[in-house]
């Protein structure tokens, strides 16, 4: 497998958020979202990208978003070393003396894989539940609606 640094394309994050099932947002927000992405990381298989993760925040706080492996690549570490790449960044940025907060939400029966990665549940003794908030802006009928949580897989 090799990973490449800041290399994610809109056509391949589209092409991986597919395979996993999971919804895809408007061109023009995926569009922007990529170029506002501090850091990403791609996994290329043959050269096919098969995997991808990026990192948002401000240098103080970070979220890790978009975890994806393509379906026939997953189970072989490929997750975990986008996650140990997204994580070391964030490292490398945070300034001595300094502390940097990364966040993420799981996909549902996905958390023991972030815990093996260091990550925590919340709530636990310092961190109170963590929250979402989703916003559906509105269609050309007029119709809109803001939801806390669509349910089922394409809620991503």
């Amino acid at each position: 497998m090799e990973y490449r640094e800041n290399a994610l394309t809109y056509e391949d994050y589209l092409r991986l958020r597919a395979a996993v099932g999971w919804r895809n947002f408007s061109g023009a927000q995926t569009q922007r979202a990529l170029r506002a992405s501090l850091y990403t990381v791609t996994a290329a298989h043959q050269g096919q990208i098969v995997g991808m993760g990026r990192l948002i925040g401000d240098g103080m706080y970070y979220v890790i978003v978009d975890v994806v492996v393509h379906p026939r690549f997953q189970r072989r570490g490929t997750g975990s070393k986008i996650t140990d790449m997204l994580t070391e960044y964030v490292r490398r940025e945070t300034p001595a003396g300094g502390r940097s907060s990364i966040q993420l939400t799981a996909e549902k029966g996905r958390e023991a894989f972030y815990e093996r990665a260091g990550f925590k549940p919340i709530p636990h003794d310092h961190c109170g539940c963590g929250m979402r908030k989703v916003i559906y802006s509105a269609a050309p009928d007029g119709a809109g609606q803001d939801a806390d949580c669509p349910g089922g897989k394409n809620f991503s």
